[in-house]
């Protein structure tokens, strides 16, 4: 399932990943219909070379690396993590690393991008 993009840099993006790597590309559709179907008037741009997503304030973001993607969340400190999903040490953010689609499901992404929206 493609979801165009009103941001012309995001659009570009997908294409160049879709060229690229096919498996990155479904986990990156996947992410971003994830988080449009919780919330419809989320915005996304380009930022730090991946796609952040943003109400008033940035919710986080999708950045593919060379083995994974990774779905970092801005305020990722803040958010219920009774499984030990989240990765990362940081002041504030934390992050999913995603190789697969199964990953999405298993890594909860959903219950995460649900908890990120309500600190947008």
């Amino acid at each position: 399932m493609n979801i165009s993009s009103k941001d012309k840099n995001v659009e570009k993006f997908l294409k160049d990943v879709m060229e690229i790597d096919d498996g990155k590309f479904n986990i990156l559709e996947e992410l971003r219909r994830i988080v449009f179907m919780n919330n419809k008037t989320i915005q996304e741009r380009m930022m730090y070379g991946g796609i952040m997503f943003s109400n008033e304030k940035d919710l986080g973001g999708v950045f593919v690396y060379k083995k994974h993607v990774s779905f970092e969340f801005s305020e990722g400190y803040r958010l219920d993590d009774p499984e030990n999903l989240l990765h990362g040490t940081g002041k504030k953010r934390r992050h999913l690393k995603l190789y697969a689609l199964t990953d999405i499901s298993d890594n909860r992404v959903d219950f995460f991008v649900k908890q990120a929206l309500l600190l947008t």
